[in-house]
């Protein structure tokens, strides 16, 4: 079980892809979203962040912006960051947008902390992983999704389901 370092029952999820200005902020920002309309924003804390350091500080790209507000989403305040050996600790679960990304976390993450990782795609993408135009993913967050990956039998709990509507 993941200890309490926190505030009892909150969760902290990380969003993880290359550049951290396509794919995981636009699942952090449709995940905040969800999770502030379920009620859970106080259980569920999101982030994004790059494997590489590329685009430190900058917005996401226009394209991935412009998507996610035709669907009333809005990633404009959000800025890239780069993966540090210490979100292993920091965060709960950490969600990579591909299977490239499953094995750069999976090899980085400290040996006790691998069951932190998961992949994003694996919860309801096809089985190949991969994840279609990288600037509208919003696709991925149509069907109801149980907090993304809180399931039952992962060391963090179910913490309560978050559905799409649109």
């Amino acid at each position: 079980m993941v200890k309490q370092s926190r505030s009892e029952g909150t969760r902290k999820v990380l969003f993880v892809c290359t550049g951290n200005i396509c794919r995981s902020p636009t699942a952090e920002g449709v995940f905040r979203a969800l999770v502030a309309r379920e009620g859970l924003a106080q259980r569920i804390v999101t982030a994004s962040a790059g494997t590489h350091g590329y685009h430190i500080g900058d917005p996401p790209d226009p394209r991935a912006i412009a998507h996610a507000r035709r669907r009333g989403y809005d990633l404009s305040s959000l800025r890239a960051k780069r993966l540090e050996g210490r979100d292993f600790e920091r965060y709960d679960l950490l969600l990579a947008c591909d299977a490239g990304h499953h094995a750069f976390l999976s090899r980085l993450a400290p040996s006790d902390r691998r069951g932190r990782v998961a992949l994003l795609m694996a919860l309801h993408a096809p089985a190949h992983g991969k994840t279609g135009n990288p600037f509208d993913l919003l696709h991925l967050f149509h069907r109801p999704v149980a907090a993304l990956a809180f399931q039952p039998g992962r060391d963090v709990p179910l913490v309560g389901k978050v559905n799409m509507v649109r």
